[in-house]
């Protein structure tokens, strides 16, 4: 990798906090534009349009996904003074829609938790640890990264209210609901006392329960509760937790402040309840609903 991408990704992680996953993704994507036409400080327009052929067969997600990394590197590229010209604009732009949230129904909530529960009745540490890691999946909407990396001192302890680490390293409060707290509360009694662990969902010596882990315990929950586990994952709780409470009237942006969006956009994803229930709360809330209509 070129002085310049180094140069670039350092200053991704000490000005903008980008996290560690976020840094591995523009470390790959920028060593491979680099593989293809060589230090991209240099790079000339036409090397940088014949990426276009390089990416050819991707989808059109990684495709934009790479041209953003490589737009932001010649900004950079250009304030430090490396470049005089932005040759980004030869970059393809792939139109893209974004997918709808997969999104549990309520039954699908209800089947899982309720194995989840009966799991944890008799107390077996790793249950009870399910348990507590579904319960602030669905009932605090956290991103499985920061599920898995929550410290110990972010439990709440006068207020039912976590503090949790989101991306970029922007820190938010989340309330946790009872049923999460009696679950994490739970957990604390049985918790394992690992030496020199700072998580509350502790992995190996000096390290946190891994995403892959929560992933696959709750796909084995799943497959448990009688539902499919191809169509349930950390982020799935995660989607229905916006959903349903986008659904039970929330504001979209007490919404977008409980998942930490920096955007007003991504939260308006969720926006895609069904229509019956958008007319049904059209004609039930709107100012003029309980009025006759003339003749």
């Amino acid at each position: 990798m070129s002085a310049a991408t180094e140069a670039f990704l350092a200053m991704l992680a000490a000005e903008r906090g980008a996290a560690a996953n976020t840094l591995a993704a523009y470390a790959r994507d920028l060593r491979q534009a680099e593989e293809a036409i060589g230090d991209l400080a240099a790079a000339d327009r036409n090397a940088v349009g014949s990426l276009a052929g390089e990416w050819a067969r991707l989808a059109p997600a990684s495709v934009a996904r790479k041209a953003s990394a490589l737009r932001q590197f010649f900004g950079f590229a250009i304030d430090e003074g490396w470049r005089r010209d932005d040759p980004s604009g030869a970059l393809p732009q792939p139109r893209l829609r974004r997918p709808l949230p997969k999104v549990m129904g309520h039954d699908e909530i209800a089947a899982l938790f309720a194995r989840a529960e009966m799991e944890a009745a008799g107390e077996d540490p790793k249950a009870v640890r399910l348990l507590a890691l579904i319960e602030l999946l669905y009932g605090s909407g956290l991103r499985a990264s920061e599920l898995v990396g929550l410290p110990l001192h972010a439990v709440p302890r006068d207020a039912p209210f976590l503090t949790v680490t989101g991306k970029g390293g922007a820190s938010r409060l989340v309330p946790v609901g009872s049923r999460a707290l009696d679950a994490v509360g739970r957990w604390l009694t049985l918790r394992p006392q690992v030496p020199f662990s700072r998580y509350l969902f502790p992995g190996k010596p000096g390290e946190h329960l891994t995403r892959v882990r929560l992933f696959q315990l709750l796909k084995a929950l799943a497959a448990r509760a009688g539902l499919d586990p191809a169509a349930i994952s950390p982020h799935v709780l995660r989607h229905a937790f916006a959903t349903h409470l986008l659904e039970g009237g929330a504001d979209l942006r007490v919404l977008q402040t409980l998942l930490g969006h920096a955007d007003i956009a991504t939260t308006q994803i969720y926006t895609h309840v069904e229509p019956a229930r958008l007319v049904a709360l059209v004609n039930s809330r709107h100012p003029l609903a309980s009025r006759p209509a003339s003749d």
